[in-house]
Order: structure tokens, then C-alpha cells, then sequence
């Protein structure tokens, strides 16, 4: 480029910075200020949680937990935290794991029962009783009764006057907690689990209950529950088997087919 137009662009420049120093003294406006933006971490905390998927019956060890950096502010109550509890690992290993844990899960109280007992007393909520009941394929809902899952137990019994079954639910909505001494699905991932005995969990008065209906009944057969039901209330029973007297409806089957329901008086 020739010196003379060097000469010229340099001198344009120069002049279209003195316009523009010279229009913002007379406006009065000043140059715009860098804001710096500061971001702070969340302050956290040590939390204990599982490193592996933990089935029903399984046993804590220093390989199953480990703490877990948790955000400070989103600490819920149960949560063990290294501050509270620094000895946690210790102090739980041999811990029978009662309800399923997932990896990553902060460990919680109600979740675990302490190392010395028992796997399944340590699965009964407190005022629970474990009672086992003979079931086959055909009364135990084609073997598809799982453990955790509800069932109704239907009593079969011939009526008094010779004419046909009667058949009548004598507990409802009740928790498996086991089909034979299997606490939870099979460890192959199968969704069946064929068994002979299913071990129920049930109030006092219910294993009183079924204890009663176990020597009336021809058979007892589980019906299989909804898993939308677990919320429905499973305390209540055919009390009149306790005390001898009371009212239930049944039905009266005949080749097939029910030929009568009623309610009855109930006595010994």
C-alpha cells in the first residue's frame, strides 16, 4: 500500500476515536463496568449410602456402604451422616437389610435391623407374627405369589348340610414374607417362585385366625393382590373363627357354581 494511504487510514482512525471520546464526555455517560460473578458451592455433607443394589435379607459390610458428599441442604431426617455417626461403618456391619435398598441410597433406620438378629424377625414390623401355610401351584396362584406381594386366603370347607363347598375369605390383603425359606425373588431374575409353604405376616389375632382355618378347611388358596392395593388396610380377619360366634358371608359351590351367598351366624 502505497505511504500516502497509510497516511490517510491512520489519520481517519485517529479522528473517528477523538468523535468518539468527544461524544461521550459531552453526553456525560461513563464506559460500561465488568460485573464479576462469584459462584459458591453448596456446602455438603458425609452421608452413608449404599454402593450396590441390596436385596431383602442381605447383610451390610464395609463393601456394600460408603459415604457419599450430600448437599447440606438436602439432608432428611434418618440420614446417617459422618458428623453424627463417624463409627457408622463399623457399627453396622452384620446389619440385615429389611426393606429393598438401591445403590446410592442414604442408609435409614427403618430400612435395617441390628446384626444380631435373626433374618426373619428382624423382617417383622414390631406387633407382626410370621405364620406359614401349605400351598401348591393350584392355591398359590399358579406359582406366581412372590415375596412383599398381598394376598387374600380363601377358605374352602364343605357345608354343614352335605350340599356342596363354602368357600369365604378369612384374611385380606395380607404381606408374603416368604415362599419356603426364599425372602425375595430368585436370584436368577425369574418371576416365579414354585414353593410348598408360604410364610405370611400377620397380627396375633390373624394367626389365631388362620390357625383355626387351617384345621376347618379342606384347602386354603392365596388370591393374589394388586400391587395398587398395598395401601388398603389388611388387619381385619374372620374374627367370628376366634370367638365362635359372629356373622360372615360365604358361598355355597355346587358343580361349578355358586348356588348361594349369604351371611351367616357363626357358632362353634
Amino acid at each position: 500500500m502505497k505511504p500516502a494511504r497509510l497516511m490517510i487510514l491512520a489519520v481517519a482512525v485517529v479522528a473517528a476515536g477523538l468523535a468518539g471520546m468527544l461524544a461521550m464526555n459531552l453526553s456525560g455517560a461513563k464506559a460500561p463496568e465488568l460485573v464479576e460473578t462469584v459462584i459458591q458451592r453448596e456446602p455438603t455433607v458425609k452421608v452413608l449410602v449404599s454402593s450396590e443394589n441390596l436385596p431383602v435379607g442381605s447383610r451390610l459390610n464395609d463393601k456394600t456402604v460408603e459415604w457419599l458428599e450430600w448437599p447440606k441442604g438436602g439432608l432428611a431426617e434418618g440420614f446417617i451422616t459422618n458428623d453424627s455417626r463417624p463409627d457408622a461403618v463399623t457399627e453396622l456391619v452384620g446389619s440385615v437389610v429389611r426393606l429393598p435398598i438401591f445403590k446410592g441410597e442414604p442408609l435409614r433406620a427403618e430400612k435395617i435391623a441390628d446384626s444380631s438378629s435373626r433374618i426373619m424377625s428382624s423382617l417383622l414390623p414390631s406387633g407382626k407374627r410370621a405364620v406359614a401355610t401349605e400351598i401348591s401351584v393350584a392355591t398359590g396362584a399358579g406359582g406366581f405369589v412372590l415375596p412383599n406381594d398381598r394376598v387374600d386366603i380363601i377358605m374352602v370347607r364343605d357345608a354343614k348340610d352335605g350340599n356342596g363347598l363354602v368357600t369365604e375369605n378369612v384374611l385380606n390383603n395380607v404381606r408374603v414374607l416368604a415362599i419356603d425359606q426364599q425372602i425375595q425373588e430368585a436370584p436368577d431374575g425369574s418371576k416365579s417362585v414354585v414353593g410348598t409353604t408360604a410364610t405370611l405376616e400377620l397380627t396375633p389375632d390373624q394367626a389365631k385366625v388362620i390357625a383355626v382355618a387351617q384345621q376347618m378347611a379342606e384347602r386354603l388358596t392365596l388370591a393374589l393382590r394388586s400391587v395398587a392395593d398395598a395401601q388398603e388396610a389388611d388387619t381385619t380377619s374372620a374374627d367370628y373363627l376366634l370367638h365362635g360366634g359372629g356373622k360372615a358371608e360365604i358361598q355355597v359351590i355346587k358343580s361349578g357354581s355358586i348356588v348361594k351367598s349369604t351371611t351367616t351366624q357363626q357358632t362353634k
